[in-house]
């Protein structure tokens, strides 16, 4: 058995939750759902950014202090644990956690007592949402590259980070896969940012621009530390550092391993100042970064400001808990963005799960109730019409493991898919129903029908048991309908909707 430490980025609490946060927390889910199933010992971690300056803005918008903005905001995105079945373990506010600030505190003296900080002044184009200073080649027309917005001009005198200082050992450690980022167009992305030169950056912010609002730099109460020297901290502080030293050591440095699944917009903050500061402060570092794509809608990013962020528990109030991870996970490209539409959700959930995995589960079910009177017959061991649906369940299991260690979450669902595929394939090539008819005439044998039963059943259980990381709710109905393992079945009922369009709310 390991230790498998996974976590997802901390999104800003500037705003609602969209349909773009519930791809990164599903897919995270199913990896820690997967190595529970597997046996592993598993910290699931995830939570919310508070103290960036824009959270400020939209408290000073409204008219509301910063931390009542923050634990309004936060609260909405802590409410998907419910409407996406999520199975995290911890959940930090960076603003209010009292295991956050001491953590922050440490590793800011770590990093010091190295003498990696200085100070100096200085004038940059500073985008608020990325909460970055960008160099003018960086940008698109003069705009961000993340957000479109026009960055503003800034000039402080701040702490900085001598990230220059790790240039040559990053480089080691991510192209020897030390540190491994995936998949491996991100990890050329990131090399080559790295070989083109790191240059210092500012980890801190003057208490003036920063509305009074952050953790104060130690030493220092005129500034207040950077968001991101703050936020990236929150994948040891809830552990431990700082205040916990043997659950620290537990979950961090002695796990097998260390993961962070990240949108790649945050990339550079990850995969580069993360691991800096880590090795600055003489801390292990993760072991693998998964860089998920883009949602998007209508081929645009999906953000607040554009408008078109939709909130995910609106379209689980349409559609179905079920049917938007499903979508997420076996409709969502590894590489490239992927469009968001109603549409592709439904077309995905009825094709795979109503028409195909429910499906089969149904007839099954019903014709044990209307064959056998709800019991399941034992299993045959010779069954030669089986050959490919067992030759489907036999491989999942090191398909679904092969997948998900790549994060590849369509090829992990398709290994489920499959299995229904053969199972449906296998009803009508031996057409129970034909087999129960010639049962009815005089001293015919029931071997045939009951083999079929059984194997039919047997199939659905294994497709219960393979579904649990990715659909827990309904791999539990499917497993109740086939007795639990016990001799009978339940009454069948179904087990996935078919969807239509939803209309106008």
């Amino acid at each position: 058995m390991g230790r498998y430490f996974v976590t997802t980025a901390i999104p800003y609490v500037n705003g609602r939750p969209h349909v773009g946060h519930a791809l990164e927390i599903i897919q995270t889910d199913v990896l820690a759902r997967h190595r529970r199933q597997r046996g592993d010992d598993v910290r699931f971690q995830t939570g919310t950014d508070d103290n960036a300056l824009k959270n400020v803005q939209s408290a000073e918008a409204e008219g509301i202090t910063p931390q009542e903005y923050v634990d309004r905001v936060a609260a909405r995105f802590g409410t998907l644990r419910n409407s996406l079945n999520l199975s995290y373990d911890d959940f930090i506010k960076t603003s209010s956690d009292p295991r956050h600030r001491p953590g922050v505190d440490n590793l800011w003296a770590a990093c010091a007592e190295r003498g990696d900080f200085y100070r100096k002044s200085y004038s940059g184009l500073y985008c608020i949402g990325c909460e970055l200073f960008y160099a003018p080649d960086e940008l698109i027309d003069g705009r961000c590259p993340e957000h479109g917005t026009i960055p503003e001009t800034v000039e402080e005198n701040n702490w900085f980070f001598r990230l220059s200082r790790y240039s040559e050992q990053l480089e080691d450690l991510i192209a020897s896969d030390t540190l491994k980022i995936e998949p491996a167009s991100r990890k050329r992305e990131v090399l080559s940012f790295v070989r083109s030169g790191l240059e210092d950056f500012s980890v801190s912010r003057s208490m003036t621009r920063a509305r009074g609002w952050g953790i104060p730099v130690p030493g220092d109460p005129d500034q207040v530390i950077y968001v991101w020297f703050d936020a990236l901290a929150n994948y040891i502080t809830a552990p431990g550092y700082g205040h916990d030293e043997a659950s620290f050591r537990h979950w961090w440095t002695d796990a097998d391993q260390r993961v962070h699944v990240i949108g790649k917009g945050i990339i550079r903050f990850h995969a580069v100042y993360w691991p800096a500061m880590l090795l600055s402060a003489g801390l292990t570092l993760p072991d693998t970064i998964f860089v998920h794509e883009y949602l998007t809608a209508g081929g645009a990013k999906i953000s607040k400001s554009a408008g078109n962020a939709e909130d995910p528990a609106d379209i689980v109030a349409r559609y179905g808990t079920d049917a938007l991870r499903w979508w997420m996970l076996a409709d969502v490209a590894r590489a490239g963005d992927t469009d968001y539409t109603d549409e592709r959700l439904i077309s995905r959930a009825n094709e795979d799960l109503a028409n195909n995995i429910g499906n089969l589960v149904n007839r099954t079910v019903s014709m044990v109730q209307r064959y056998r009177e709800g019991a399941i017959p034992g299993q045959a061991p010779e069954n030669p019409e089986a050959t490919a649906l067992r030759a489907a369940r036999d491989a999942a299991t090191e398909q679904i493991d092969a997948g998900l260690a790549l994060f590849d979450f369509r090829r992990a669902t398709d290994a489920i898919v499959r299995i229904a595929d053969e199972g449906n394939r296998y009803v009508e090539a031996v057409a129970p129903w034909s087999l129960a008819k010639a049962e009815r005439k005089e001293n015919a044998p029931t071997g045939p029908l009951d083999a079929a039963l059984a194997e039919l059943v047997l199939t659905c259980r294994s497709l219960a048991d393979h579904l649990r990381p990715f659909l827990p709710e309904a791999a539990q109905k499917i497993a109740d309908q086939c007795g639990n393992g016990g001799p009978m079945v339940a009454e069948p009922r179904p087990v996935f909707p078919r969807l239509e369009q939803a209309g106008p709310a």
